[in-house]
């Protein structure tokens, strides 16, 4: 009789040491999440258990007011493919904290009307003012330093900077982003022109893992030598994975400059969350 009451208390113990079990915690939440498609495979178990999603500012010039999960180090890659001109172009982000993305940018390879070799590169952040919330859009702030490390004929070979305002908001299933501000392009000689950039991107859904994206952007007149131009895009992306994302499209100039036609096509991809990289890998030891 006496072996009853102690019995009976190791197995409320052992009932409640498994209800707070973080493994069982997580199994629940886990099954609150949206149902997978049976049409199509799961994404691999690092993404599924990673909690990492790329924000791709691809393939539009527009850049979306989202930023970057803290921590995320994530590339965007892209190749750009017209009649007298092609390159290849990256970004580097990373999130130093929830509302602050660093970036930097460089072209390691562009060709312009038979001139070969690098472009100028872009070093800068984006602060995520406010979040979206009701019908309160998300804004924040962009700015980038443009670097003279092109190849001569190339670049601006000066400094120049560029500060835009970029709202986000989502209608649904329909996104679109905003962005407008002032461009200084630096001068060998000195001094700035300046002139002012404007886009507007729209981006819907058309399957669970395929999308659509469209665009306008272009720019007023910088200067004698550089009118202003507008661009139209079109263009397909593609979720592989939570953290890759493809994209192909044609960006088409209806006046300016530019060439009339160039093909794009690339990807984001979030490289690693390096805030937990060390974090504590589960014991190889099998279980009892």
């Amino acid at each position: 009789m006496p072996r009853k009451p102690a019995k009976l208390a190791r197995s409320l113990l052992a009932l409640l040491s498994f209800a707070a079990s973080p493994d069982w915690l997580c199994a629940g939440r886990q099954q609150q999440g949206p149902a997978t498609s049976s049409t199509e495979a799961p994404p691999p178990p690092d993404d599924q258990n990673s909690g990492i999603t790329a924000v791709p500012n691809r393939p539009t010039i527009t850049t979306t007011g989202e930023t970057v999960q803290r921590g995320v180090l994530e590339l965007e890659y892209g190749f750009e493919l017209a009649d007298g001109h092609q390159n290849t172009n990256g970004l580097l982000k990373f999130g130093l904290f929830k509302n602050l993305e660093l970036r930097l940018a460089n072209n390691p390879f562009e060709r312009d009307s038979g001139v070969t070799g690098l472009s100028d590169s872009g070093v800068g952040f984006k602060w995520r003012m406010v979040t979206q919330k009701g019908r309160v859009p998300t804004i924040s702030l962009l700015y980038t330093a443009s670097l003279p490390t092109a190849t001569a004929g190339l670049g601006t070979g000066a400094v120049g900077h560029s500060v835009q305002i970029l709202v986000s908001k989502d209608f649904g299933k329909h996104h679109v982003d905003f962005n407008e501000g002032p461009q200084l392009i630096g001068s060998p000689e000195g001094g700035f022109d300046r002139n002012y950039f404007t886009s507007l991107s729209y981006a819907h859904p058309i399957t669970a893992r395929l999308g659509w994206t469209g665009e306008v952007a272009g720019s007023s007149k910088t200067n004698a030598t550089t009118p202003a131009f507008m661009e139209i895009l079109g263009a397909f992306t593609y979720n592989v994975t939570p953290r890759l994302v493809l994209d192909c499209g044609a960006l088409v100039t209806a006046y300016g400059h530019e060439p009339r036609m160039i093909g794009i096509f690339g990807f984001t991809y979030s490289i690693s969350d390096l805030y937990h990289f060390h974090r504590e890998r589960p014991s190889r030891t099998p279980a009892p």
